[in-house]
């Protein structure tokens, strides 16, 4: 059964990853709307309550706050973000503050965690 996007029940891990929330592999489409590159198309790389990593083909300028609209398992999502890194063809955005929005992606990462946890487990 294709559901247009892929879980994963891992954490991303990093070496100094001091975060306030934890990163879970996911891949959905992602929409842009930003103010000097209109709307792009990306492919999310991971997700945690504070924000998404996306690879984007076209440059979107580190600091300025963009729409990104996607879709998790427990619904669609459309809410701010601000590019706050970038390495190659990789972003790094971080959500600005909508409860509505902010549930949904709550809930995703929940749901994630548990996975994790019971294949850890297991």
């Amino acid at each position: 059964m294709e559901t247009g996007h892929r879980l994963a029940t891992s954490r991303v891990r990093t070496a100094t990853d001091s975060r306030r929330h934890p990163r879970f592999k996911i891949q959905v489409d992602v929409s842009l709307k930003s103010r000097t590159c209109g709307v792009l198309k990306g492919r999310s790389v991971d997700i945690s309550e504070s924000g998404i990593a996306a690879m984007l083909l076209i440059e979107v300028p580190l600091g300025e706050v963009v729409e990104l609209e996607f879709t998790l398992p427990s619904g669609p999502v459309t809410i701010y973000a601000s590019a706050r890194q970038r390495n190659a063809f990789r972003y790094g955005f971080a959500f600005v503050n909508s409860d509505s929005a902010t549930e949904v992606i709550r809930h995703t990462c929940q749901e994630l965690a548990l996975a994790q946890s019971l294949i850890e487990n297991a």
